[in-house]
């Protein structure tokens, strides 16, 4: 067993340098960037139709991206919404499509790259794909952003019924992220399973989708921690600071996102080759 999990390692390892998963990280941070403040400002213009607040929509945001970074996507976005128009909304959305439909074309490609298959669908169909993908994505988090409303006042309730509702903060805290933790690996899976040009189960993309979702958590929150309390990107880049920290945090999801997928290639590939 030690043998063949140095093996894995190995390959892993090779891997990661043969499908340059580098450097379509840095391809991956680029679109993410792009398609960050369209999606912003398209979830800003459902909040009226929302039961939510821009203040509590930023709150899960910030829950996961480095503190710097939220005063750069606040003071933007407040701009950006001060100028507002009634196109704004349609704005939002072709911006928001094209720019995240590059994105996932782009894990797309570096999915395909791992499991070493070619993009036989056509155009039209990858970037329909691709669009579905993103509205889903959309879908996803205004459910996460609605879940910590409904979830908060149908637990008060049912806690205030039992007489527990002292008890109820701390249990909520608890289920709060343990909602986030199964919505992000929901995501990763899906994404694992249907975006590559390759037919297999469902079950087969989990060991990657479980790999991305710790991998992201992980690291999102130790880089925050480290960008509040040991990082100074603002003495070295000086004004663009936060804009750095924002592509580092980008940059660092794109390598977790391959590496969940070429993790279920390699195991997919250690399993043939034992057969």
């Amino acid at each position: 067993m030690a043998l063949l999990n140095m093996r894995a390692l190995m390959l892993l390892w090779k891997r990661i340098g043969e499908d340059d998963v580098m450097g379509l990280a840095a391809q991956l941070a680029y679109f993410f960037l792009l398609s960050l403040f369209p999606l912003l400002i398209f979830l800003v213009t459902l909040l009226p139709y929302l039961p939510i607040t821009q203040e509590e929509m930023l709150n899960v945001i910030g829950d996961f991206a480095p503190g710097e970074t939220m005063t750069l996507i606040e003071t933007n976005l407040n701009e950006i919404m001060g100028q507002q128009s009634r196109t704004l909304l349609s704005f939002g959305i072709i911006a928001t499509m094209w720019s995240a439909s590059n994105g996932i074309n782009a894990i797309i490609r570096a999915l395909n790259k791992a499991y070493e298959v070619k993009e036989s669908r056509s155009f039209i169909v990858a970037r329909g794909m691709a669009i579905v993908f993103t509205v889903a994505m959309i879908f996803v988090f205004i459910i996460a952003l609605l879940l910590p409303v409904f979830g908060k006042q149908l637990g008060m309730f049912l806690f205030t019924q039992l007489g527990l509702s002292s008890h109820f903060l701390s249990f909520w805290h608890l289920l709060r992220w343990l909602l986030s933790f199964l919505i992000i690996f929901i995501v990763f899976l899906v994404l694992y399973w249907i975006a590559p040009n390759k037919k297999f189960k469902c079950i087969d993309a989990t060991p990657g989708a479980v790999f991305a979702t710790v991998s992201w958590l992980a690291v999102s929150w130790g880089f925050s921690y480290y960008v509040s309390n040991f990082g100074n990107y603002s003495a070295t880049y000086g004004s663009i600071g936060a804009v750095i920290v924002l592509l580092i945090w980008f940059y660092l999801t794109g390598i977790i996102i391959i590496l969940g997928g070429e993790i279920n290639a390699l195991n997919q590939f250690l399993r043939d080759d034992s057969c």
